[in-house]
């Protein structure tokens, strides 16, 4: 696991409301539903292609998303809130800001920290078929 350390608020403020015109003006050509990702964590697909998705995490207050792998690449950046990374051999506590990566099939775990909801922007390489399954399976979602 990679962790780095944080971009200004200012950058952040701008991601967020970037991320907040790309949704709104996707949510007005469809209504997109957020799909159960682990236990009550939940996810919104804002963008998938063959090569790359990018994907809104929202983890409850207090919630953990168990240890588990997959194929994919995936790096991110915490939006809001604060919670506790975990991979077989380090541990990281990232922050609004705070970028992270894990190479394909390394072990990792997520425990929020924060007494709201925290919410990540993850993008995977390649696609996660299995996200897409799950999306066009909530009730009114349709992918780009």
């Amino acid at each position: 696991m990679t962790v780095f350390y944080w971009i200004s608020s200012l950058c952040l403020c701008c991601l967020y409301r970037c991320l907040e015109d790309i949704w709104i003006e996707g949510c007005r050509r469809r209504v997109l539903k957020p799909f159960r990702l682990f236990c009550e964590s939940e996810g919104k697909i804002v963008f998938s292609s063959e090569n790359v998705m990018f994907l809104l995490v929202e983890i409850p207050h207090r919630a953990e998303v168990p240890m588990h792998s997959h194929r994919h690449e995936q790096m991110g950046v915490c939006l809001k809130g604060r919670a506790e990374i975990r991979t077989e051999t380090e541990k990281a506590t990232v922050t609004e800001g705070m970028f992270y990566w894990f190479k394909p099939n390394e072990k990792h775990s997520v425990a929020s920290l924060a007494d709201e909801p925290s919410l990540f922007l993850d993008v995977f390489n390649p696609t996660r078929e299995d996200y897409l399954e799950k999306a066009k399976s909530a009730k009114g979602n349709a992918i780009m």
